[in-house]
């Protein structure tokens, strides 16, 4: 699996401010219904669902909301970039800048795990997130999303 299969590069996106989780959830709703057809509001309800299990914040300013959703015939990701970081009760207790969203197949299953931890692991470079935070412009984010995805596979 590779990044690029599941992020199309119209559903990489910049906030100047998102106020809350459930606004930055609400924008990320837009954004799959945008780029994949989505039902916003069925978006938003299935990541506030899954985050009431747990926070999806993964520490040093990303976070991986994801969720599963009828309708879907294979896994999807919206990646987004946040000016203002806020809140969003990771795991180091700091502030999400980098949100990358997975939403999956109700009966996804071990592609929807395989999705999770490339995007973690992709995430996990502190080089890459650096990159990412200096470069606020959306072809940009999504050429270092796609070459990072390129190197690790080598």
């Amino acid at each position: 699996m590779e990044l690029t299969s599941i992020l199309k590069p119209e559903a990489v996106k910049v906030f100047s401010a998102a106020s809350s989780k459930k606004r930055l959830f609400q924008e990320i709703g837009e954004v799959a219904h945008n780029a994949y057809g989505l039902d916003a509001a069925m978006t938003v309800d299935a990541l506030l669902e899954r985050e009431s299990l747990g926070p999806t914040g993964v520490g040093h300013g990303v976070a991986l909301p994801h969720a599963r959703m009828e309708g879907l015939t294979r896994v999807v990701g919206v990646f987004v970039m946040l000016e203002k970081p806020i809140d969003f009760g990771a795991v180091d207790r700091q502030p999400v800048d980098i949100a990358f969203a997975l939403f999956a197949p109700e009966d996804a299953g071990v592609e929807h795990l395989k999705a999770l931890a490339l995007v973690s692991r992709t995430l996990r470079e502190p080089a890459l997130c650096s990159k990412l935070r200096a470069n606020l412009d959306v072809t940009t984010l999504y050429a270092l999303l796609s070459e990072a995805q390129s190197v690790q596979a080598a």
